[in-house]
């Protein structure tokens, strides 16, 4: 009975990737040396491990490779080695960021309690510790926006209340004004009256 379809997607557990990153490499250096000699082919093969250390193998030189390679392609060293060499650094940055995206997607994914099926008892450990610290952080934060509002609704009323003090004062000041001038028209009329008497 033959091997069932693997799907190709990264691997998230660590420990695992690290696994088959070793074996995959082995495999493919192996395939590369039979490959030179069964088939007489000139191979040279690049391998940068997650972590940034360099595997190659080479049947010859594989300064030799490289450049009959870019002369090949048309990257003449004498007119596109630093086009060569800028292409390569931002392949290199894209390839970068992808594996940043992916990082956090799957961190995304895990927060979101999806795609755990993978991490074993030390990652599910982790993840738990990391959804208490952040649980916390949302409680501290919303504490703080609830004090603020607070604070915000205190400093309101006051200056509410200052202000209904200011106007009910004013509405007074305005009583007193018309009152007394409604007592200066009728104390005039009484004036007249005693003099149309006379």
């Amino acid at each position: 009975m033959g091997r069932g379809k693997v799907e190709l997607k990264r691997i998230e557990n660590q420990t695992s990737r690290q696994v088959t990153f070793s074996k995959r490499r082995t495999g493919l250096l192996k395939k590369a040396f039979e490959l030179s000699i069964l088939c007489d082919a000139e191979v040279a093969l690049l391998i940068f491990s997650p972590s940034g250390k360099a595997y190659q193998f080479a049947s010859h030189d594989i300064d030799r490779t490289i450049l009959r390679y870019k002369n090949e392609v048309g990257l003449s060293k004498s007119t596109n080695d630093q086009g060569f060499r800028a292409t390569e650094v931002r392949r290199f940055e894209i390839e970068d960021m992808t594996r940043t995206i992916d990082e956090l997607e799957a961190r995304d994914k895990h927060f979101a309690g999806e795609d755990i099926s993978t991490l074993g008892m030390k990652e599910l450990k982790q993840l738990e510790r990391q959804l208490r610290i952040g649980v916390e952080r949302i409680r501290s934060k919303k504490r703080c926006i609830i004090s603020e509002h607070i604070n915000w609704l205190k400093r309101r009323h006051k200056i509410l209340h200052e202000e209904n003090i200011h106007l009910q004062k004013q509405v007074r000041l305005h009583e007193l004004r018309e009152g007394e001038g409604s007592s200066t028209i009728l104390d005039s009329d009484a004036s007249f009256e005693l003099i149309s008497k006379g």
